[in-house]
């Protein structure tokens, strides 16, 4: 292996105090004996593209969910599996680095050794190149010493994040053979697990015994459903990213005259800008859902900024600190058909010198407005999956700019007498992605790992492992695993009934919930926010003492234990079954018949697909 990754690296005080800490286990993932319940086959959420994806995935869809067990759990119809020979298992990342993700290899690891030892996990070097290339890593204890509850993932690395074309497909499945994988475990995002629901399918039907399993690892925040309550790394990087912001806003509040624009990571959602906004209180975020829900204009924002400061002027305040999600760029409408147009350009092989000759007049007056260095990064060649490249895209200048020019005009017109307007710009990017993970992300990483093991030891292809229960202590979670086309939609033109699906089956990106409980507690404090600078600090990752077991807001706020709800459901039906038996009484069977009838109708249409309007655009 000629490689750079995998190399002992060396640690301070700090880390070698952090790689000490041993994550704890669910009663249901300890021991060596694998006891799984299987659940009804699977649907999706949006009934009217279960019949495209069932089309896509014969080999995969409609799969059940499996509920791990404790040992101490009397279900009759569990399969219990004692038996481990040993196998062979290959681990990719395959998404954006995102802390933790060293702790699923050692979880994995860990697992799989304490079921057989002669077990072997291989590591693909360079992310999914290497998966391609077949250049592999063992991953004994000794390599993992070094990296384990540490941030990155420069124990392998990681490099194209796509399994996408039936050359890289075949490449992936040519090397599960070759190296007689029985399991191959993929790490990352919505995208990632799109893959791997994919190459699991693939594998089926060309019945290639690898069985796949894919991870919930994005910092992002937006891998996000009714099985996956949070992503492997959010955890963090909202943690780390509101310790900054913090610092920010005491600096605002102390010098008393700038006015800080801070834009964060989060790709297409805010849920990052969110979570970091319940945690750091600065005075404004500006939500990208908010936005495209609204269809506000960047003039419309610009104006929000401005009404702000000049409200706060009037309260004698120069100062104030703006949140601004990096996806921003591609919620407001008038950009987003630019850089579509601009994407189109690029697509049919027009040079970036030449593009803006050849926009459309709208969008080349649009393009002409904007400041030159807008200009320059809206010109990026998009990324793999056709975004821009949002990271490059300095949104929160732009607004910055737009707000001064702006403030002068007003201030000219005579209705704006506060003082001179001074922005400074920040974005906070990979200073929190590449952190040392939190207690809970070393954790969750840990568990999902173990959970990996578990899945292959069941012998199941084309699931995610799943935790619910997360905003409860560990020893309360719930383990299990989902089949990958549960989680999957079609995009549509538009919402409702006659939407006309589009494009293939995928794990779509979760946005913000505009109706969830996060958000509302946003709103609510936002007034207060606005004007009476209760900034809020929370201080550093901590492993001991007060703070180690906080949790995200968005998290701890929602009741989301999906799985055990379907089981308590399960739980009513049985009991339902076992009263109402053939021989009881008229009254027990018309109770039965008239409440289940209403029960019917209104599930019928709460499940309609016009009902929620959650359909991705």
């Amino acid at each position: 292996m000629d490689s750079d990754y995998g190399l002992t690296r060396e640690l301070s005080e700090l880390q070698k105090e952090r790689a000490k800490y041993q994550p704890e286990l669910p009663p249901c993932l300890q021991g060596t004996t694998v006891r799984v319940e299987f659940g009804d086959s699977t649907t999706t959420t949006d009934s009217s593209s279960a019949h495209a994806i069932s089309r896509a995935f014969p080999h995969t869809f409609g799969q059940p969910l499996a509920h791990f067990l404790r040992a101490t759990a009397k279900v009759p119809d569990a399969q219990i599996i004692e038996d481990h020979p040993p196998i062979r298992v290959g681990v990719v990342f395959s998404g954006r680095q995102s802390p933790g993700g060293h702790n699923v290899l050692w979880g994995l690891h860990d697992a799989l050794k304490i079921r057989n030892p002669d077990s072997i996990l291989l590591g693909f070097v360079g992310g999914t190149e290497g998966l391609f290339a077949q250049k592999t890593l063992e991953i004994t204890d000794d390599a993992l010493s070094t990296y384990k509850n540490q941030g990155g993932f420069d124990m392998l690395g990681r490099s194209v994040d796509q399994i996408r074309t039936t050359e890289q497909v075949n490449a992936a499945m040519s090397s599960c053979k070759d190296l007689k994988l029985d399991g191959l475990v993929i790490i990352g995002g919505a995208t990632s697990n799109s893959d791997a629901a994919q190459l699991a399918e693939t594998f089926a039907e060309s019945k290639c015994p690898t069985k796949v399993v894919g991870v919930p690892v994005s910092l992002n925040g937006d891998l996000k459903n009714q099985f996956v309550e949070t992503d492997v790394g959010f955890d963090t990087v909202c943690r780390v990213n509101s310790q900054l912001i913090s610092n920010v806003c005491i600096d605002a509040l102390s010098a008393g005259k700038y006015y800080y624009f801070i834009r964060l990571m989060g790709r297409r959602a805010s849920h990052v800008a969110l979570e970091c906004a319940l945690q750091s209180h600065p005075n404004l975020l500006i939500l990208g859902e908010e936005v495209a829900l609204s269809k506000l204009t960047i003039f419309d924002i610009t104006k929000q900024i401005c009404n702000a400061i000049q409200a706060r002027a009037e309260k004698g305040k120069y100062h104030g600190v703006v949140l601004i999600p990096e996806g921003l760029v591609e919620s407001i409408p008038e950009l987003y058909a630019l850089l579509q147009e601009i994407h189109s350009l690029h697509g049919q092989g027009v040079s970036i010198e030449n593009i803006s000759s050849h926009l459309s007049p709208w969008a080349s007056a649009l393009f002409e407005f904007l400041p030159p260095f807008i200009r320059r990064q809206l010109l990026l060649h998009p990324e793999s999956d056709n975004s821009a490249q949002l990271s490059q895209i300095e949104t929160e200048k732009l607004l910055a700019h737009l707000v001064e020019t702006e403030l002068d005009k007003q201030t000219k017109e005579g209705t704006y007498k506060g003082k001179k307007f001074s922005a400074v710009c920040h974005f906070f990017g990979y200073q929190a992605r590449g952190s040392l993970p939190s207690k809970f992300d070393c954790d969750y990483a840990y568990v999902l790992g173990h959970i990996c093991s578990h899945i292959l030891s069941a012998g199941l292809n084309g699931y995610m492992a799943t935790v619910t229960n997360l905003k409860h202590p560990v020893n309360k979670w719930k383990c299990g695993a989902a089949p990958f086309t549960a989680m999957m939609s079609v995009k549509r033109y538009s919402r409702g009934p006659g939407a006309i699906p589009i494009g293939k089956p995928a794990i779509h990106p979760a946005s913000v919930d505009l109706k969830g409980k996060a958000y509302e507690l946003l709103r609510e404090k936002a007034p207060s926010f606005l004007m009476d600078d209760l900034y809020r600090n929370p201080g550093p990752l901590q492993f001991d003492g007060s703070g180690a077991d906080d949790k995200t807001f968005t998290l701890s706020v929602e009741d989301q234990d999906y799985m055990g709800r379907i089981k308590k459901l399960q739980e009513y039906l049985d009991k339902v079954r076992s009263i109402v038996k053939p021989g009881c009484s008229q009254d027990v069977l018309k109770a039965a018949l008239s409440t289940m009838a209403s029960v019917t109708d209104v599930l019928t249409v709460m499940s309609a697909p016009s009902f929620h309007g959650q359909m991705p655009l």
